[in-house]
């Protein structure tokens, strides 16, 4: 028994780099790279980009139905995305519903479209729009700032992150938005 317990350290730290070493050979997008434009296709069909939310601050939440931490993270975001469109501020939560049957998503599109409808819900039906992200287990978010760079990637979710998910959320805001070229005037 002693010999197990003194052998148990040393397995799980082999198996923790094996997993670190599998997963560092997935290419990811950190902070401050720029995303691929496509963030999925509405439920009716229509395609959202990163370039069509130019100018906002883009919460991009990768979720599903069945993953308990994502359907608790996609109420606070409809309630953050609310209170951004009732201040008239520019952000925009795009939830990605990240490699599920297009019946489910069409289904959970539907309800959330009826009780969160500020919430702007597209599909990644073979996760081909997480992986640049690094997206294997969800739920993952991505903030964007308003040029579209990536500010912050966050794995999981938990009601103890609320508070710093919305003071980054905040202070990406409240930065000022890349200088425009100035126009040249006859």
């Amino acid at each position: 028994m002693r010999r197990i317990a003194i052998m148990l350290p040393g397995l799980l730290l082999g198996l923790l780099l094996c997993c670190h070493a599998v997963a560092g050979d997935r290419p990811r997008l950190q902070p401050g790279d720029t995303p691929p434009d496509t963030l999925g296709t509405t439920q009716r069909g229509q395609e959202v980009t990163v370039s069509s939310l130019h100018g906002k601050v883009v919460v991009i939440s990768f979720w599903a139905t069945w993953c308990g931490y994502c359907m608790e993270e996609i109420p606070v975001l409809a309630k953050l995305q609310l209170l951004a469109t009732r201040r008239g501020l520019p952000l925009q939560v795009v939830a990605v519903n990240h490699r599920e049957d297009r019946d489910t998503f069409v289904r959970t599109s539907r309800v959330l479209r009826r009780s969160l409808p500020e919430l702007l819900v597209t599909w990644d039906r073979d996760g081909a729009i997480g992986k640049p992200y690094g997206v294997s287990g969800i739920p993952v978010m991505v903030m964007l700032r308003r040029d579209g760079s990536i500010a912050h990637v966050h794995v999981g979710y938990g009601a103890d992150m609320l508070d710093t998910l919305v003071g980054e959320i905040n202070a990406l805001l409240l930065e000022q938005p890349a200088a425009t070229a100035a126009v040249a005037r006859p």
